[in-house]
């Protein structure tokens, strides 16, 4: 018979090439930041424009002497979107570059499957803010037109201790109210106010306990918006610095489902001497039993221990 030829095997599936548009909105220190962190993973295929000139910069350079190239926005945004897995805006102004129906369509990506990855800087609080376009509707937070310019240490929130995304960075302060002389990283030095949304997971907070790091779920697709253009105080060790390509990272690859990420999961791995190890990932603060089913069919209960925030084993 063949009650003894079947096996369970794991297998994991991984993308071959990540694709991704990065789109600077200017040059500032934090753009090589990005390009170097992206540049870096030999798994991504990277596009990267910077806005130079943008129309309403005037001077007396005939365009065809300029040694720029036009920024091909109908084929980008129009003709090849679904080309990409991610589409970061790294200090982005509505300038008229993009046209109304390109943002239609970014919204239309991300609610058909797509991931936006949106660093903000200042302009996030000005007439010029992504907020004021289409795609302000699939924005996981608004901004309110205030800006923080003062040093302000990032923290992570009770959901930003179980989040996959944040959860164990290297040298996260402790909660407040602990010792000061714990673990603590680099201040950064200016952030806009946002209002998240509803749905929205507000996993880093900024000064005055504002949100630093917002994470949403738009259709099919995923949205993520950090509201400080300074992440690369980090990299150059300002106050000692954090783990920047480590958070940046995450964020780029959970807007990509990356499976181990996910903030809802659960997992089975098989050790050695045949011992097997379930874990729960979830958001709650409880995680029930999971139940068991044997070769022999029979079915039981195993209760399940917390390992860690947001984890359970």
């Amino acid at each position: 018979t063949d009650r003894n030829n079947s096996a369970a095997i794991q297998i994991q599936g991984v993308h071959d090439r990540l694709r991704v548009l990065l789109v600077s909105g200017e040059p500032h220190p934090g753009e090589r930041t990005w390009r170097n962190l992206l540049k870096s993973d030999a798994n991504v295929d990277l596009i990267h424009f910077t806005i130079l000139r943008p129309p309403d910069k005037m001077d007396a350079v005939p365009v065809d002497e300029l040694s720029l190239i036009a920024f091909p926005t109908q084929e980008l945004f129009m003709e090849r979107i679904r080309d990409f897995d991610l589409i970061i805006f790294d200090r982005y102004r509505v300038r008229g570059i993009l046209l109304p129906q390109y943002f239609d369509s970014i919204r239309r990506y991300v609610e058909e499957g797509g991931a936006v990855l949106v660093a903000a800087g200042p302009e996030m609080s000005t007439v010029e803010s992504l907020n004021l376009s289409p795609l302000g509707t699939i924005l996981p937070a608004r901004p309110t037109g205030r800006i923080y310019d003062q040093p302000f240490p990032p923290r992570l929130t009770e959901d930003g201790r179980r989040h996959p995304v944040t959860a164990g960075l290297t040298g996260a302060p402790a909660e407040k109210g602990a010792d000061d002389n714990a673990d603590h990283w680099g201040r950064w030095l200016r952030m806009s106010q946002v209002v998240p949304g509803p749905r929205a997971q507000v996993v880093m907070t900024g000064a005055e306990d504002q949100p630093l790091l917002v994470l949403d779920r738009v259709g099919k697709g995923r949205v993520a918006m950090l509201t400080s253009d300074q992440a690369w105080l980090w990299g150059r060790g300002f106050e000692g610095g954090g783990p920047q390509l480590e958070l940046l990272r995450r964020i780029a690859h959970w807007s990509m489902k990356e499976p181990e990420l996910e903030e809802e999961a659960l997992t089975a791995e098989v050790s050695d001497g045949l011992t097997v190890e379930i874990t729960r990932r979830t958001m709650d603060r409880r995680a029930g039993p999971v139940t068991i089913t044997g070769p022999d069919g029979q079915s039981r209960e195993l209760a399940l221990a917390e390992a860690g925030p947001g984890r359970f084993a």
